[in-house]
């Protein structure tokens, strides 16, 4: 029965012009970097998620055992009625993070999951290599089938750069996948035209180019964008100028038209320490930029 009311959840989430997930990036971190969230700054944050325009349902985590990551945010989702795509981290913490995962799960239930993303951008990083990231999806995979209520609807998958998807080498990672994440950025595509006018362009190109290597894998694998965004300050790259002009531009030419299309996580909520920031809210919690579409 808990499983079919999550089923009814996401069927009132997911209708109609809300067909897709439309969240954010929200680091385990404060605004600072350093700091862990507290449940309080959970709270608040996606309280914030809740005040945006476009009916953002969503937000995607980085970490489950990390600052406390899952028991912290969790609790804090569900009281905002927001929904979660949880990261899991491969690396050094990997079997803590799957712990965390399942503690979760068992204490809350299935309803306020998304999904779930093992690794983020592991792949370009170079800091493991594509047999090691499928055997781990796979084992996550398994984790979250030994819990009772488990659906294959909670899918698995992992998070990287375009590059990383269309290197043939990282095919057994696309094959592992029940979704493929994907995060473009046009502003650090410095050896093209990445001009603002031509960011929309870049944006979609790349959801295609991922598509077709989830294709060449032999899969039907939903690709879904993971990050994206505009600085709205920071150097100039190329024909990309980072300001909050051209950060408004991208969301309304690209957010807009993505959110209507596919699944989409927006980077990022706040992260104003950071240069390039992509924040789109400031150091006093304003918003950089209207973000209605």
């Amino acid at each position: 029965m808990k499983r079919v009311t999550a089923f009814l959840a996401l069927a009132s989430v997911l209708s109609g012009t809300n067909a897709y997930w439309k969240g954010f990036n929200i680091k385990s971190y404060q605004a600072d970097g350093t700091t862990c969230k507290t449940a309080s700054d959970w709270a608040n944050a996606f309280h914030t998620l809740t005040t945006l325009p476009n009916k953002i349902n969503s937000a995607r985590l980085y970490y489950s055992s990390a600052c406390d990551t899952l028991t912290n945010a969790v609790p804090a989702a569900i009281s905002a009625g927001l929904f979660l795509l949880v990261g899991v981290n491969p690396e050094s913490q990997f079997e803590e993070e799957k712990a965390a995962l399942q503690a979760a799960v068992q204490r809350h239930g299935w309803d306020w999951i998304v999904s779930v993303s093992v690794g983020s951008e592991d792949l370009y990083r170079g800091t493991t290599n594509a047999t090691t990231l499928a055997r781990q999806i796979n084992e996550v995979r398994d984790v979250l089938s030994s819990i009772s209520g488990y659906s294959p609807s909670i899918k698995v998958g992992h998070v990287d750069t375009t590059n990383a998807w269309t290197n043939r080498s990282n095919a057994a990672v696309i094959q592992a996948c029940d979704f493929v994440g994907t995060d473009i950025y046009p502003y650090f595509q410095d050896l093209q035209n990445n001009s603002i006018e031509n960011a929309d362009d870049l944006f979609w190109n790349g959801v295609k180019e991922v598509r077709e290597a989830v294709a060449d894998a032999g899969r039907d694998t939903s690709v879904w964008v993971t990050e994206s965004g505009w600085p709205v300050n920071g150097t100039t790259k190329n024909l990309a100028v980072a300001d909050t002009k051209n950060a408004k531009s991208y969301w309304k030419s690209t957010a807009c038209s993505a959110f209507q299309q596919i699944n989409v996580f927006w980077f990022t909520l706040q992260d104003w320490s950071a240069y390039p920031s992509f924040a789109v809210l400031d150091p006093d919690s304003n918003w950089e930029f209207d973000l209605s579409c």
